[in-house]
């Protein structure tokens, strides 16, 4: 049902109004662009249940030194109050001038864990302690020195493919005294991205296609291909002693292998099977692919990705398989 038009132009005359006066209700539930500047409209305060039971307490210490007119007990009474009253400034400037500049995320498997970083930084040069972030439950504790951005890490979990908004994120301090929360919401207009699950019993990596072109590396199965000088890491038996002493200098041997067959992953040719279980079984293909070295070439309905291997070729396959609709 179309509401009228009259309605229409009262809600949108409310919202624009709330949007001006109580940002705390409607705007923490809107994404937000980069960079978040934390002003004074933004923070809130309450007292915390500690606080409550403080400000009763002082209340009735007040009252009692009124009473009975014990200047020592009103002196120790003000003296109290003006630290309270310095824990509420020192909460609130905590986080006024926040600046969140960037979000990001490395991609994971659907049901793992993905850690958000968050990038702080602060308009004013004030050391700033206590600072929590908090969502889903998860907590994080963090501080902002002056003069430094800080990267805060927040896991969560990552239940689906594909893109994944950032969503809203809570950031509070109880600092210094726990007298007082102070608070403020983080929306920004972030999509992490989560590959698909891999099939845990997936068949064997088909083999399809041409040989590639002979791939060099390091092992004992082949006959040697060159020398090379030794670098970091290299395991001793593959030091060629008697060159090495010719050359003054430590030689290792490389190996010469020929390369697998190139392998053709094609959504078309696993019919029978629902999208999902397609998605999960290409997945753990391409990573079966990656760990052996093997070029592959993935046919998805409208997009052909490779021939390649290596880190950025797994990763177009994986994100391509992610975004499938």
């Amino acid at each position: 049902m179309r509401l009228p038009a009259g309605v229409l132009a009262w809600q949108e005359r409310a919202l624009r109004t709330a949007e001006r006066r109580l940002p705390a209700l409607t705007r923490h539930k809107r994404v937000e662009a980069l960079p978040i500047e934390l002003t004074r409209r933004r923070i809130y305060v309450l007292p915390t249940g500690y606080g409550i039971f403080f400000g009763l307490l002082m209340g009735a210490m007040t009252i009692g030194a009124l009473n009975y007119n014990n200047n020592p007990a009103l002196i120790l009474c003000f003296l109290l109050l003006s630290a309270v009253h310095t824990s509420l400034l020192r909460g609130y400037l905590g986080l006024r001038g926040l600046r969140l500049e960037a979000v990001g995320a490395e991609p994971v498997h659907a049901g793992g864990t993905q850690e958000l970083r968050l990038l702080f930084d602060a308009a004013q040069a004030r050391r700033r302690l206590g600072l929590v972030l908090e969502q889903g439950g998860v907590r994080v504790a963090f501080a902002v020195e002056p003069g430094q951005r800080t990267e805060v890490r927040l896991p969560r979990p990552a239940p689906r493919r594909g893109l994944q908004p950032v969503g809203r994120i809570k950031l509070a301090t109880r600092h210094p005294l726990g007298l007082f929360v102070v608070w403020s919401w983080l929306h920004p207009d972030v999509e992490t991205l989560v590959y698909p699950a891999p099939e845990a019993a997936a068949p064997p990596l088909p083999g399809s296609g041409e040989r590639g072109q002979p791939r060099r590396r390091r092992g004992m199965d082949e006959e040697p291909h060159s020398l090379r000088d030794y670098r970091l890491g290299d395991p001793l038996r593959l030091i060629a002693w008697k060159r090495s002493a010719r050359a003054q200098r430590t030689m290792v041997r490389e190996y010469e292998t020929p390369a697998g067959a190139d392998v053709v992953l094609d959504w078309h040719q696993l019919a029978g099977i629902d999208s999902e279980t397609r998605l999960r079984r290409l997945a753990r293909w391409i990573l079966d692919a990656d760990r052996h070295a093997t070029r592959s070439t993935l046919v998805l309905p409208g997009a052909r990705i490779g021939p390649g291997s290596g880190p950025a070729h797994t990763h177009a396959c994986l994100r391509a398989l992610a975004l499938m609709p």
